[in-house]
């Protein structure tokens, strides 16, 4: 079983629809003996909240349900993941910086956008303090990134021929 996790500051905007999406892609390509994942904050900001209300409406538009309650990282995540997916170089450093942290970690962790062809900014912009387009431009980047990571997935575990 592969397991991932998404990670953002709050919890309740980016890694939950990565989370999302990312089911929906397990879920429609029949891999739910094969991988699952979750979603966690570096911050306690949010901790027991539901994805944002822009978030889960732009969700819901695409067919996707965000039901996830907010949560921080923890030790056990560093331990448990296969793989952890920060959404920017901010998130990515604060991990880094948790207490429970080892560098023996380090080829766990990655950018969102490391499959991205784009390479100019790694970073998934944080919709939080933006209008409402901002958080269906997160949705787009998200599953643009989703689906070349799990086409990753497939590929590096042998899991079975490629998804489009």
């Amino acid at each position: 079983m592969i397991k991932v996790l998404f990670v953002c500051l709050g919890n309740i905007c980016r890694s939950p629809m990565a989370e999302g999406i990312f089911n929906k892609l397990i879920s429609d390509n029949r891999l739910n003996n094969n991988v699952i994942c979750d979603s966690a904050g570096t911050s306690n900001y949010h901790i027991g909240e539901l994805p944002d209300a822009r978030m889960r409406q732009t969700a819901q538009k695409n067919g996707i349900e965000l039901t996830h309650l907010a949560r921080q990282i923890k030790r056990q995540d560093f331990e448990e993941f296969d793989y952890i997916v920060a959404m920017d170089e901010s998130n990515y450093l604060n991990i880094t910086k948790h207490p429970a942290w080892n560098n023996h970690w380090k080829d766990k962790l990655l950018l969102m956008r490391s499959h991205d062809e784009v390479i100019s900014d790694l970073n998934v912009p944080d919709p939080y303090f933006g209008e409402l387009d901002g958080f269906e431009e997160v949705y787009q980047l998200l599953l643009k990134n989703n689906t070349r990571f799990i086409n990753y997935l497939i590929e590096k575990h042998q899991l079975y021929n490629r998804i489009v």
